[in-house]
């Protein structure tokens, strides 16, 4: 036994049989990595990502949760326990839970190996919260493994790796013989053809249309060809869109008259069938629409088979296939698809000499040969964490852990709920019919529901998406279309009680179709929210709120997340910053650093909106002035006992004036922690991390009267507290704010390392 080989290794990944790439490359890296060190124990933790999970072999050990936070720690607990040697996590953004994948980092912080992350996708376009996971699953990684030349220069241009702790291993493959095609061909019934073949998961990013429109001009000199789309359509696609693009690509053959020309084999194939359909494959096509794809390991497969390609330029491509090895088309052109088909099969010896350059090179790429690299970035790992060490392990105390925040139970906002949207008030726990609805919470409804689906986890997918639709139908439904002015109040015979309502409920409704403009993955949602956004935006410009100006800010920055540079949104957002601007610099003073001579309702809003300004604008003053208002703001709703105490609503907070300690409102608590937390994110400043925190614990019992607001058994929040009692009410607004702020705080947990996250 080599003593130099880790004795323990766990891989991390999807795994056989769930149906995606990763898992199969999970699977076949840790049977390679066990056959070429069979004296180490290999096994894998296998994320899932369906309730029932999967029937897996016994080389899985551990599964996770995809969207379970609490899955990930128990899987490091599972980690650290079994005293593994080193971690190699196969990374891409999408298959792990939380925002961004964000899940991955509670893991993270806590196993105490070495890891070795095998990135199999790398933004050069992060958007903030992809860059902050990325940024920290950097640095929890001893090394980092990339399959392409390309992958290592973003991480040193974009992401500031050293060269030294990158690892080039190429994609791996089997071994596959190098024949002739027409040994197989016969098995496949296409004995006297010539076989184009694509494969993989099928989705619209595979540019398979492209192909299909090559056919008419490819068919027209070569009449013996035949085109083999070999692969099932994506799980998540089928759930979301059914068979549409299948279909839709056979409906496009047969417009084209090619439909004899094209055979398409829905299933997701066995390696032992794989190698058949390689095996009669004369020309592999990987027609892709986007650029920036790091890694193809279908590319990888049939090119170390000794295959001629053509492909589009996407990067991978572009290293695998330089210097002759295959033929680069532009993106979504299919005349140059037939053209670079019809340059092989025109030279028979082009095309041979083609397959057996790629094969030459691809003998790097086989299992065993990839293995081997595996284990000397695993031996590397294992001395750069004996050169840096983390902090030792000191057993599972209260410190060692991050903080634990209560569990989501959206019980009452669902009772709170009907087809229409949420009702304003309750009776005790109970919906008040005769309050009816309001835009204010249907807004903070919808914002929750993005944030949580965002972050994964309870309710099911369905309940969320059902419940966002009903609030966004609300919305749209109060979106007066004479004025293009949102109205508030609505009766509950679903009657408008206004014609407008106030420019804050405007200026909310924003901030809520802003969110799932930028947030929300159900197509339809993001484009009416964004319709609806567009079309409420310009009467903000007469406002006089400054709230509604803060509320506008924070849906225009939601909505840049996806539509980054819309002209008149980026023009608003300049506007409402300076105005803000100016009230700071006509109100503000040494004893008295605030925007108005009142410090009310919702005022860490204001903070918030100039600290995203300042930011991302960037604007030179704003984020100087929403630090020191937050600054102030946080010292003048600080008890003496070092608890959070907000300005009370029976007078609030006058300059010069009285001082109003009740009653006091779960929108503060929510407000200060949503504003505590873009101030660390701004400035990475840990008191600012513990201020959220003592805010957010306000909800929790840690305020003037010692007791709860928070109903843990029914997931209902109370109206307030008074001087002498909590309301018993509970009501959409109190109710959400606290669900907000637990949603904000898990996001915080996620991006957040727990040294920087617990109060001393």
């Amino acid at each position: 036994m080599d003593p130099t080989l880790p004795g323990r290794i766990a891989f991390l990944g999807g795994f056989l049989p769930r149906l995606c790439g990763i898992a199969t490359f999970t699977h076949d890296i840790c049977e390679a990595v066990a056959e070429a060190a069979p004296h180490s124990l290999c096994f894998t933790g296998a994320v899932n990502d369906r309730p029932e999970g999967y029937e897996y072999p016994s080389r899985v050990r551990f599964e996770l949760d995809e969207k379970d936070l609490d899955s990930y720690r128990r899987g490091a607990d599972f980690l650290n326990f079994n005293n593994v040697d080193v971690l190699c996590v196969q990374h891409e953004f999408g298959i792990y839970g939380g925002a961004a994948g964000s899940h991955l980092l509670a893991l993270l912080r806590e196993v105490r190996m070495p890891v070795v992350t095998t990135l199999h996708t790398i933004l050069r376009e992060p958007n903030p919260t992809q860059r902050k996971v990325m940024d920290e699953l950097v640095r929890r990684s001893d090394r980092l493994v990339v399959m392409a030349q390309k992958g290592a220069e973003i991480l040193r241009d974009v992401y500031a790796v050293p060269d030294a702790k990158v690892d080039l291993i190429p994609h791996g493959i089997p071994d596959l013989p190098f024949i002739d095609s027409s040994f197989y061909k016969a098995e496949l019934g296409v004995d006297g053809r010539m076989v184009l073949l694509t494969f993989g998961l099928l989705g619209p990013g595979k540019g398979i249309e492209n192909v299909i429109e090559a056919l008419p001009e490819i068919v027209k000199r070569h009449p013996n060809v035949v085109y083999l789309v070999l692969g099932a359509t994506h799980p998540h696609l089928v759930a979301r869109d059914g068979e549409n693009y299948r279909l839709g690509l056979e409906r496009l053959a047969e417009d084209r008259g090619v439909k004899d020309h094209v055979i398409f084999y829905n299933r997701f194939v066995s390696l032992e069938d794989l190698k058949e359909f390689i095996g009669a494959t004369d020309i592999y096509l990987t027609p892709y629409l986007n650029e920036a794809q790091i890694t193809s390991g279908t590319l990888a497969y049939v090119f170390g088979a000794g295959k001629a390609v053509v492909s589009t330029p996407y990067w991978h491509a572009q290293e695998l296939l330089a210097d002759g090895r295959g033929i680069l088309v532009p993106f979504r052109d299919p005349g140059a698809i037939a053209e670079g088909v019809c340059a092989y099969l025109d030279d028979p010896a082009s095309l041979t000499r083609t397959r057996e350059r790629a094969y030459e090179v691809g003998r790097n790429m086989i299992w065993s040969s990839v293995a081997q690299s595996y284990l000397e970035s695993f031996r590397r790992a294992g001395v750069d964490r004996k050169a840096r060490p983390r902090k030792a392990f000191a057993g599972w105390t209260l410190a060692s852990r991050p903080y634990d925040l209560p569990p989501l139970r959206l019980n009452h906002v669902v009772r709170m709920s009907d087809g229409t949207g949420i009702f304003q008030h309750a009776i005790f726990n109970v919906p008040n019919f005769h309050e009816g609805y309001c835009t204010d919470d249907n807004a903070r409804a919808l914002i929750l529901c993005n944030l949580l689906d965002e972050l994964g986890g309870k309710p099911p997918e369905e309940n969320l998406d059902r419940l966002a639709t009903s609030y966004l139908a609300f919305l749209a439904a109060a979106l007066n279309l004479d004025t293009n002015r949102f109205r508030n109040f609505m009766s509950h015979g679903r009657q408008w009680l206004e014609e407008s309502g106030s420019e804050d409920s405007h200026a909310r409704a924003l901030w809520a179709l802003g969110t799932g403009a930028g947030r929300s993955r159900n197509e339809g949602h993001q484009r009416l929210s964004a319709q609806l956004f567009e079309r409420g935006l310009p009467a903000v410009e007469s406002f006089r709120s400054p709230r509604a100006w803060a509320f506008t800010l924070l849906g225009i920055h939601e909505y840049l997340r996806r539509f980054p540079g819309h002209p008149k949104v980026m023009a608003t957002r300049e506007q409402l910053t300076n105005q803000l601007v100016r009230l700071w610099h006509v109100c503000a003073s040494e004893d008295w650093p605030w925007f108005e001579p009142i410090a009310s309702y919702d005022n860490a809003r204001l903070c918030q909106a100039l600290l995203l300004s300042g930011q991302w604008m960037p604007h030179p003053e704003a984020l100087d002035i929403g630090l020191k208002s937050l600054q102030w703001l946080v010292s003048l709703q600080t008890a003496q006992a070092g608890h959070f105490r907000p300005i009370g609503s029976n007078g609030f907070c006058e300059r010069d004036g009285a001082h109003a300690d009740f009653d006091q409102q779960p929108v503060e608590a929510q407000a200060m922690v949503a504003a505590c937390l873009e101030a660390f994110r701004a400035t990475q400043d840990v008191s600012w991390s513990r201020e959220a925190k003592r805010a957010f614990e306000w909800f929790l019992g840690r305020n003037d009267l010692g007791v709860p607001l928070y109903d843990s058994s029914s997931g209902g929040c109370s109206d307030g507290l008074h001087r002498d009692r909590v309301s018993e009410n509970q009501g959409a607004e109190s109710t959400l704010a606290f669900h907000l702020s637990l949603a904000e705080m898990n996001v915080a947990e996620h991006l957040t390392p727990p040294s920087l996250s617990r109060t001393p």
